[in-house]
């Protein structure tokens, strides 16, 4: 089975016939302007998707795949409060499922409508992200079955409250865990609206992956608290902070309320699916210190057992069924199809441990625009990152196919026979 049950059960989709292929489209939504330069960040609109996403979307039908995660424009969808505009997901989500490519639909990727002042921490934001969810479920009801509430909540936070880049622009470890709680609170009514549309929707939380490691002893404790930090979100929504959690003083240090945090063990959700977003150039993380005495966190390139490593901490912590929400390599088709390789062979050795790795998304489907773009004051052209299948043209925003698209076409055309069955029993 390479494609999603009409109406999904999570029993069905560990059996050892179960694996999905999937790809999608980098839409980060970032619509607040940076200050010096006035750019907002709409992958949609720098890589011409809105006018383009026909094409787009067969192009996915193309490679064969029978899921695809694909995000909508809040900001489009409900320009002022209120007042909504669902042409735009109409239009292509219905065409998707006219392809018979089930949307794993993602409702909130970074960016907010700039009408909810204060982004994140208004406190309204619970209620309103779940009425932007509800309204679109009703509109799909009986056909989508699969949501991803918030996209990588935890580097949401970390952009919008411990750096101060996006809205609401916080800095420091007390803005990261408001901001934090915010947003899982917002998953959690999120999820609470679309199973009160149908109970049968199923919400797939995904979140970036780190895997940090040090060779300095000193810095052992900071590593550990770090890794607990990339948990921090799953381990809010479905209830597992408590007073035995290692973050539990830490987070009332930071400004956490022992109710809210009790909140979330009152209002605790379940994780169907968990999604891992990894990248080999960005998810490990060595923490050292320099000459000075300065924290310095490096990114060293990964191998495929990276895919292999994370796999078995998130079963080993959450018993969930996983899959690989977004993976590429940035740079050439070479290296691109090294890592393609590797990766999905790393997926093979996970099942063959019995550990329920069910899909295996590349991510973006096309080049994307560098995020270093809203800050930047060059040509949209110099910012295009090489992580897709197909190439994009930085001039004339064509999608040229690399050798990529065959060898990902041929993965799913194999079906279960490119990662094998999951053991069991």
């Amino acid at each position: 089975m390479t494609s999603l049950p009409l109406r999904p059960q999570a029993s069905r989709l560990t059996a050892p016939q179960a694996f999905w292929w999937s790809t999608g489209i980098e839409d980060t939504f970032i619509t607040e302007p940076w200050p010096s330069t006035g750019r907002t960040l709409d992958e949609y609109e720098l890589t011409g998707h809105y006018e383009r996403w026909a094409e787009d979307l067969s192009l996915a039908a193309a490679l064969g795949v029978k899921t695809i995660r694909y995000g909508i424009p809040w900001h489009r969808v409900e320009p002022a409060r209120g007042q909504w505009d669902w042409d735009f997901p109409d239009k292509t989500l219905g065409r998707l499922l006219d392809l018979g490519i089930d949307p794993i639909v993602d409702l909130v990727h970074y960016g907010l409508p700039r009408w909810l002042h204060g982004a994140y921490l208004n406190p309204d934001y619970p209620e309103r992200v779940a009425e932007y969810a509800s309204g679109l479920a009703g509109r799909f009801q009986g056909r989508i079955f699969w949501y991803t509430p918030l996209n990588e909540p935890r580097i949401t936070a970390w952009y919008c409250g411990r750096l101060g880049w996006w809205p609401p622009f916080r800095r420091g470890w007390s803005g990261f865990i408001a901001v934090m709680m915010a947003i899982a609170r917002g998953i959690v009514r999120t999820v609470q609206a679309l199973q009160a549309v149908d109970p049968e929707i199923l919400a797939v939380h995904v979140d970036a992956t780190d895997l940090y490691e040090t060779p300095d002893p000193a810095l052992a404790g900071e590593g550990e608290r770090r890794q607990e930090i990339v948990f921090l979100s799953l381990d809010l929504v479905s209830g597992r902070v408590n007073r035995e959690h290692p973050l539990w003083a830490w987070l009332l240090h930071h400004g956490a309320g022992e109710s809210d945090l009790a909140w979330f063990q009152e209002n605790a959700i379940d994780l169907p699916f968990i999604g891992l977003n990894l990248y080999p150039m960005f998810t490990k993380k060595r923490l050292q210190r320099e000459a000075r005495g300065r924290l310095r966190i490096r990114q060293p390139y990964a191998p495929g057992d990276l895919v292999a490593q994370l796999g078995r901490l998130y079963h080993a912590r959450y018993k969930s069924p996983l899959f690989v929400s977004e993976t590429a390599s940035i740079g050439s088709v070479a290296k691109r199809q090294r890592w393609m390789d590797d990766s999905i062979a790393a997926v093979k050795i996970l099942r063959t441990e019995g550990i329920p790795m069910v899909g295996y998304t590349w991510w973006p489907m096309f080049d994307m625009v560098a995020w270093a773009y809203r800050q930047g004051t060059r040509n949209p052209a110099n910012y295009v990152a090489p992580m897709g299948l197909w190439d994009l043209d930085p001039v004339t925003l064509d999608r040229t196919p690399t050798p990529l698209v065959g060898s990902y076409q041929a993965c799913v055309a194999g079906g279960i026979s490119a990662v094998g069955l999951l053991k069991t029993g």
